[in-house]
């Protein structure tokens, strides 16, 4: 499959990267409470004798200037963490080879915080199949149905044995690149654009707009329905074995929701390989990760890079968790 909507892609705006609002996490961090900024609050007691050289000034003023027996409260400010610079870091550990390409984008499901590395658009491939279907349901829903028996049946083999035929079917069905467009613009992609024609394939789209689709696909601020997305993620769990690679290898054992995307360009004879999907890892968080890439000289070698990337993401995550200690560290 080749795209003749090059021009289409060279006027399309580059798409802003966007803290994900679906998963919304408050740590409290305190002794006697914290904020979502960061910001601890100590309460320090007042002691009956002399003031300990290791009291902060502003706290003995206060509790003198009150009379109370006790310091008013004096805000810490623990720097952010900078989750994008985290991911850069762990990247360097995966090294394309060639004319490969790739990029990431994570969420930690628990924590709410995200992660993108590279802007680059790419072919979908076969991860379309996942659009494609939820842009069915959604549809479906707005006309107050249920889908056919056809549909399902096509929406079963589409997703589960990444049935070409059977996304044409349902390509046709959505009323193809209009489709699938108008329901991104509701899902809130801003960087994914249809296929010409029949070449659903070839849909443009980014790592961080995969991430927005799978928000829809599993979390709780979305257009579809709990029906709708208990729908696509029961299929996604049930990828037949010669297709459970991609995003799984960052899972701890059998722990994933996947879809991937394989396609050899005939122009260059170099491969796409993509995976997008939600994981729980081995520290526990649910994580959902979309994984591109392009430029592979085989399809192995790029479900080698999409497979190291999938575990860089995670482990950006758990250095995270290092940096956190660190700065409450550095500010006790």
């Amino acid at each position: 499959m080749e795209s003749s909507r090059a021009a289409r892609r060279n006027h399309r705006a580059r798409p802003s990267r966007r803290r994900p609002l679906l998963y919304t996490a408050l740590a409290t961090v305190a002794i006697v409470g914290g904020t979502a900024a960061g910001t601890v609050y100590v309460k320090a007691q007042a002691h009956s004798g002399p003031v300990s050289s290791a009291a902060t000034p502003s706290a003995s003023a206060s509790a003198s200037a009150s009379g109370s027996g006790e310091a008013t409260v004096e805000p810490v400010t623990q720097p952010a963490v900078d989750y994008d610079a985290l991911l850069a870091k762990a990247m360097k550990a995966v090294t394309p080879a060639g004319d490969q390409k790739v990029s990431v984008a994570v969420l930690d499901v628990d924590s709410g915080e995200s992660a993108t590395y590279g802007s680059t658009a790419y072919d979908t491939a076969s991860i379309v199949k996942v659009d494609i279907l939820a842009a069915l349901l959604l549809q479906a829903q707005d006309a107050g149905r249920q889908l056919t028996a056809t549909e399902k049946s096509y929406a079963t083999t589409m997703i589960e044995n990444s049935d070409n035929d059977s996304a044409t079917a349902l390509w046709n069905i959505i009323g193809t690149a209009d489709g699938l467009d108008a329901a991104n613009k509701t899902f809130g992609l801003t960087g994914t654009e249809g296929g010409d024609g029949p070449l659903w394939g070839l849909t443009q789209t980014t790592a961080a707009d995969q991430l927005t689709l799978l928000q829809q696909v599993f979390g709780d601020d979305s257009k579809l329905s709990s029906a709708s997305k208990s729908y696509i993620q029961g299929l996604m769990g049930k990828i037949e074995a010669d297709q459970q690679w991609g995003v799984s290898a960052a899972a701890d054992g059998s722990q994933w929701r996947l879809k991937n995307g394989w396609l050899a360009r005939s122009t260059t004879g170099l491969w796409d390989v993509n995976s997008i999907g939600r994981v729980t890892a081995a520290d526990g968080h649910e994580y959902l990760i979309a994984v591109l890439s392009k430029g592979s000289t085989t399809q192995n070698k790029g479900i080698t890079l999409i497979e190291a990337a999938a575990k860089a993401g995670v482990a950006a995550f758990a250095d995270s968790g290092s940096a956190t200690s660190a700065s409450a560290s550095a500010t006790d």
